[in-house]
């Protein structure tokens, strides 16, 4: 993970907190990690559970949103 480029989020305010951070570019996994702590540790996804995650919060199919 020392070597991996995170993202923020296209959809992060002008100031660039309260983020999330992502890296694209691993096969089967996706790395997510909190902006405002980089050295902390980071959650890893399945990329398939990532995506459906993704898909669902911007067509707000979770339930109770």
């Amino acid at each position: 993970m020392s070597t991996a480029v995170w993202r923020k989020s296209s959809y992060t305010n002008g100031d660039g907190g309260d983020c999330v951070e992502v890296v694209d570019d691993l096969d089967g996994v996706v790395p997510v990690r909190d902006s405002k702590d980089p050295d902390g540790p980071a959650l890893i996804f399945p990329a398939t559970t990532w995506s459906t995650f993704v898909t669902a919060v911007k067509g707000t199919d979770l339930p109770g949103v």
